[in-house]
């Protein structure tokens, strides 16, 4: 079994900051691009960012200079460091993960269960 595991979401007042965590465990063999997606109600999901296994990363235009995507691979964990903090941020924070599981040879994509994230004042 894979599971990826969120943390850090909460209330915020405009302009504030959060720092989303999300930890990959479980039988894994590696993990490849990490990811952060969001849904607002009555939205479509949609990706905030994207870190490859080699770093290289992907933002949506709405959060570019204010969040900034991070891993550290020994800990199979993605972060999301939010500034700026905006009231059209509110959304449910997913994260995603492309993870080989010791017992295949190609990687699955994950999800986690979401962690809310309100800026409000």
């Amino acid at each position: 079994q894979v599971q990826l595991v969120e943390s850090g979401g909460g209330l915020v007042q405009p302009g504030g900051s959060l720092r989303l965590s999300c930890a990959a465990s479980g039988s894994i063999s590696a993990v490849f691009a990490m990811g952060w997606y969001r849904q607002a109600p009555g939205k479509q999901r949609e990706l905030v960012a994207l870190i490859t296994n080699g770093n290289n990363t992907r933002y949506a235009d709405s959060v570019k200079g204010r969040f900034t995507i991070s891993r550290d691979n020994a800990k199979n964990t993605v972060y999301l460091q939010m500034n700026s903090l905006k009231p059209e941020d509110t959304a449910v924070y997913y994260c995603n993960a492309n993870v080989r599981p010791r017992w295949q040879f190609t990687g699955n994509v994950y999800w986690g269960q979401g962690t809310q994230v309100t800026v409000s004042s």
